[in-house]
Order: structure tokens, then sequence, then C-alpha cells
């Protein structure tokens, strides 16, 4: 079922357009990829979808009853609202009755109580039911939990920005809409988390209209990708993969067109310039042709991003990291780690937000200083550090500016020397935009002028903190192939897997509590490991347990005979765990039975507060015995499971 319709849709930027004439529509079970290089208006095409910005000619149709959700880059926030009052914001009847619901209750848990409090909260409570809004609060911090931010009584404005765009993302997840459009939703969230996010959204329902830098998503969340390239729009069906297939055949199709027009136009130009004369009807014809068929020339491609730059010179000592240590407060985030740079390393760092990724990154590049331990920098090392929120730009100073600080002229690869000017046409700044104010540039224009500041200075040791965000594909492309043959150090934090993969053949991952493991291959090779430790650390687990409980229980000691291994023992279920497997089903289905008794109880109290109270209680006790319940059924199944797999081995 189709769910919007745009026709016409046109805009533009002062003198840029950025879509001209375009038509875009969307079904009910479409999955959307919008990809285009940085500056071409990506963002304010969603934003014009959204019913947020007007366009200078065309028309949006949207069914009556679609209910949209948008997430944009950097979301507004009220700073003195709490997170599930951010969540819980919204027009919908659900949201309203949820905000409703959970200030009654604070006041109620606070012990403030009178008639009309108490009638209003039953009120509440029957509205929640009738909406099945327990389902979305219960969903509201399953996700805000997902998305590594437990204190849901937090205020935004004691939240970091990367946290607050987490809330910001949990609530665009939760609130109820047909189509949702998010504007790179893997920023700021780490490589496990964006593994959950695909799996989620994937499960959702609802149509998806979104922006993202990150392949992989691409190509496990799409199913349809749409580019905007030269103000036009043009529509792949298919994942990312099948994308770049698709716009290679439609890029040669389109230059075999353009062969032929030129063929044909250096005839008729011969023809004309032989004196041709609109004497006669066909010669005024074949004239009018000539200037159609010069007026069809393309518009001319910006082309891609040039990053032929040179490095300065590395010598043999690079970077030696002896013992280091880092505490925030009373929280260790490295601790004790020794590394030795090599001048040919590509490292890539990965981690849970907050575990101190970044923090590793500004001691290297010496913005900070460890507790314990030393950072010795060799004399020949260069640094260029391109750090995740551009810290260091000036929005008031011009493009060329920007530059020009760092040098007038830069060294190429190939030796060559060229003027700031025309290493910002190389980055796809022309002229008519290098008098720009850094202010006026889009999030990714901004960031590939940070990123050519940084590379203009001709560093031998690169250190990129999260460069993927805000880098349009192309340009992520490009910056791959040169690290490729970079002549010095890389060590990137980044969650993009994609990236990690094409660049990185050492990993160090922070698992915690300060800990770093190194790990030599790629990200994938990483993951592959490390799921398969644990797995493995989940079925020692299992075995102790099972262990423990056949010696008589699993808070008993071992005793000295006991110091046999565990696989060689019979592994089979114990009288007491055979018999709690047989009846564990029609346990759960009872309390299942007397929850909705519980439940029912409750939207009949009616203005009986005493009694509702009670029920209240009953059915919190309820809820977690069923989520014991299940629990054990899980462990019982998964132990069943696991007995059955050693007596196929055998």
């Amino acid at each position: 079922m189709n769910i919007l319709t745009a026709e016409g849709l046109s805009k533009s930027y002062g003198v840029k357009m950025l879509f001209d004439d375009v038509s875009f529509s969307m079904d009910e079970s479409d999955r959307v990829g919008l990809i285009g290089i940085n500056g071409s208006g990506k963002s304010t095409f969603l934003k014009v979808i959204a019913g947020l910005e007007s366009t200078e000619s065309g028309t949006i149709a949207i069914g009556n009853r679609i209910v949209v959700e948008y997430l944009p880059q950097n979301p507004a926030f009220e700073p003195n609202a709490t997170v599930l009052e951010y969540i819980y914001s919204g027009t919908s009847p659900v949201m309203k009755v949820l905000r409703e619901y959970e200030a009654a209750l604070a006041i109620l848990n606070l012990g403030g109580s009178d008639k009309q409090l108490e009638q209003r909260f039953m009120e509440l409570t029957a509205q929640m039911d009738a909406l099945d809004a327990w389902q979305i609060e219960s969903d509201a911090k399953k996700v805000l939990s997902m998305l590594g931010v437990d204190n849901f009584d937090a205020k935004l404005d004691t939240l970091s920005g990367g946290q607050r765009k987490r809330v910001a993302l949990a609530g665009a997840l939760i609130r109820p809409a047909d189509l949702l459009i998010l504007d790179e939703p893997t920023n700021h969230i780490d490589t496990e988390t964006v593994d959950w996010l695909e799996s989620f959204l994937a499960k959702r329902k609802s149509a998806l209209l979104m922006i993202t830098h990150d392949r992989y998503f691409l190509d496990r969340v799409a199913n349809r990708i749409v580019e905007l390239d030269q103000a036009k729009l043009y529509n792949y069906t298919g994942n990312y993969s099948t994308f770049l297939e698709l716009k290679a055949e439609r890029l040669k199709i389109e230059q075999a067109s353009e062969e032929k027009r030129q063929n044909l136009y250096r005839r008729e130009l011969a023809w004309i310039r032989r004196g041709a004369k609109a004497r006669t009807t066909k010669q005024k014809a074949r004239i009018d042709r000539f200037e159609d068929i010069q007026a069809a020339k393309p518009d001319s491609r910006p082309g891609d991003v040039d990053i032929a730059l040179s490095a300065s010179r590395l010598g043999k000592k690079v970077i030696e990291l002896s013992h280091i240590t880092k505490s925030f407060d009373e929280r260790t985030v490295i601790r004790d780690f020794n590394y030795i740079v090599q001048r040919d390393d590509r490292i890539g760092i990965v981690g849970e937000n907050g575990q101190g990724k970044s923090t590793l990154l500004k001691m290297i590049a010496g913005w900070i200083t460890p507790d314990s331990g030393t950072v010795d920098i060799g004399p020949t090392v260069k640094i260029g550090f391109f750090s995740q929120e551009n810290e260091q730009m000036d929005d008031n100073l011009r493009v060329i500016e920007y530059i020009k600080e760092a040098a007038e002229n830069v060294r190429t690869s190939d030796g060559s020397l060229i003027s700031a000017a025309q290493m910002l046409e190389r980055f796809l700044f022309p002229s008519g935009m290098q008098g720009t104010r850094i202010a006026k540039l889009s999030g990714g224009e901004k960031r590939r002028l940070y990123l050519l500041r940084i590379l203009v200075e001709a560093p031998n040791v690169l250190l990129l903190d999260e460069p993927t965000n805000d880098l349009d594909i192309q340009t992520l492309t490009i910056l791959e192939d040169y690290l490729e043959d970079y002549s010095g150090a890389v060590i990137t934090v980044s969650h993009d897997r994609f990236f990690l993969d094409r660049t990185a053949e050492t990993i160090f991952a922070f698992e915690g509590e300060g800990k770093i493991v190194y790990h030599v291959g790629n990200y994938a090779e990483y993951s592959e490991v490390r799921q398969k430790r644990i797995t493995e650390a989940q079925a020692e687990e299992k075995l102790e347990v099972k262990e423990n409980k056949a010696k008589g229980g699993a808070n008993e000691p071992n005793s000295a005979s006991g110091n046999e291994s565990s696989t060689s023992r019979p592994l089979k279920l114990s009288f007491k765990e055979q018999k709690e497997y047989e009846t564990i089903d029609d346990r759960i289905a009872e309390t299942e039975q007397q929850l909705a008794e519980v439940n029912e109880g409750i939207n009949q109290a009616g203005s009986d507060y005493g009694l509702l109270q009670s029920l209240t209680a009953k059915q919190q006790e309820l809820e977690a015995q069923l989520g014991e319940l299940l629990e054990r059924w899980t462990y019982l199944n998964e132990l069943v499971e696991l007995i059955e797999q050693n007596k196929g081995r055998k």
C-alpha cells in the first residue's frame, strides 16, 4: 500500500540547486536508504518529506492516518526534561497517557495522595490498558538500556552529547509511526549496538527512510536505495551491494549515450560551419535539431574527492606506550596498557561507548596525560588527529582562510606543489564556495573540510576518531583507498564495521574495567573470535552449574574426590531437574492465568483505591514470578539441548 507520494519537488539553497523537479514515493514495506555526497541536500530532502521544510515547487501527499516520526542529526532537547519525559513526548494518545501516568505515579510514590489524584490514577490505569501502553512502557526501557542509557530519571542537560543523541534515537524507535525517518542513526553508537539496531529495524513493521554511511547497515536493512546526484533522484531496487552494480550499469549507459550525442554534435557542427542557412523548412529543422543536441549536454559532474597528499618522512621510532593507566573519578578506563606502534601499523579500536577509546587517542596525541605510565613519541613523528567533534574548527573563518592557516601551498603525493585553493577544489569545494563561512556548511561538508585541514599538514601518524561520522560513502571509499597506500601509521576509533574491515589489520578491543584485548586481524575476524569465546564461556558455565547440582547443590563446595573433568562424568538431568522440566510449562501457564485475572481485577476495581493498591502489588509479584519461571525454562531447555548434543557426539 502506498503511504506517500511526492511529485515535482524543487529546492535550492542560495544559488545551489539541491533537488530539481524530483518525484518520490514509498510503500508500507519500503526500507529506503538515501545516499549522496555531503552537501547534496540529503538531510534537507528528509526534512521536506517530514513536513519540516517547504519547497519552491511540488506537492507531497501522505495518507490521512499515516503517522511520521523523524529523527534529525542534531535533535532539539528541553534541558530540564528527564529521559522518560523526552521518550514519551509527542501528540499521539498513547504518549499523552504515558506522560500523565508517569507523573501521577511519581507523586503517589512520593507519598502525595488525595481522592482526586487517586481517581485520576485509576482512570489513567484503565486508559493504559485500553491503549496497550504497558507494552510501550516496557519496550521504551528495554530500548534505552540497549542504547546504553540506564538512568531513566536523569535530566537531559546532565547527559553527554552522545547520550542525548541515543535518547533521541530511542524516542524515535519507540513512538508509534507508519513511516520512520532517520538521519544518520548509527552515529554515536558502538558496533554491538549497531548490530542490535539492525535486528530491531528488521522486525519493525513500519516503512523506513534513512540516511546512513554504514554500508553493512544498508546491505542488511535497506531493500531500496535512492541516490541524490546532481539535483536528481535515482531509484534502485535492492540493497547497497545491488545499488553498486545497478549504478555502474547506469553510468555506462549514460556514457554511451553521451558519446553518441557528441558524435552527432560534431557532424552537425561541421554542417553549420559550412554556412547553413535557414532558407528552407528542412534546413531550419536541422538547425533547431543542432541547438537541441547542444542544449542536451549533461551537467558537469563535480568528480571524486582527490586525497593525493604526501606525508612527512617517518623514522624508525614511532610511539611507545608503557604501562599507561587512566581513570576518571573512581572508574579506570585504561589499565596498565603497553604497545609499541610500528611505522606501517593499521590499528582499529572498538568497544562500548564511554569505555575510553577516544581517551586513548587523546593520550597518544598529547591532549591529555595518563595517570601513570609514559607515552614516548619518536623525534620524526608528526601526528594528525582527526577528532570526533571538530574541536579546533573556528566556524567564523571562511573555507579558504581555514586551509591557508595550515598551508598556503600543498605538496601532493606525486611531488608537485599546488595552491590551497586548488586543493580545496579537489576536495569538492569549488571557487564559489571557498569564501563561505564554515558555519554555513553542512555537517558532512565541515567534516570533509576538517579532514583536508589535517591532511595538508602532512602528518605521518594519523589518529582518526570516528572518521565515518557525517562523511558520505563516496568520500569514505576514497579515504579507505588513500589509507591503503599511506606511508605512515594509522590508528582508528570507529563503529563502522565496513571501514574497519578495509583499513584495520590489528584490533584493540576495550572489554571493560580498563582491559584492552589485542587481536591480529580485521574487525570481522575479531568479532568471530570474540563470539566463539563467549559461546565457549557460556557452555563452560552451564556445565559447571550442572556439575555443582550433580554434587548436591550449586552452592556446595567441591569434594576432594570431585576433581575429575566435567566431560568425564555423564551429563544428564538430576531427578529434581527432570521433574521441574516436566512441569514448568504448566506452572508458566498457571502464572500467566493468575496474572490475567489480576489485570482484569485492576480494570474492575473502580474507585476502590485500597483494592487497586493490593492488586497492583499482586500484579508486580506475579510478573516477577513469571520472569523467574521463564528464565528457569530457558536454562532447562538449553541444558536438555546440550545433553542431546553430547549424546550425538558419542
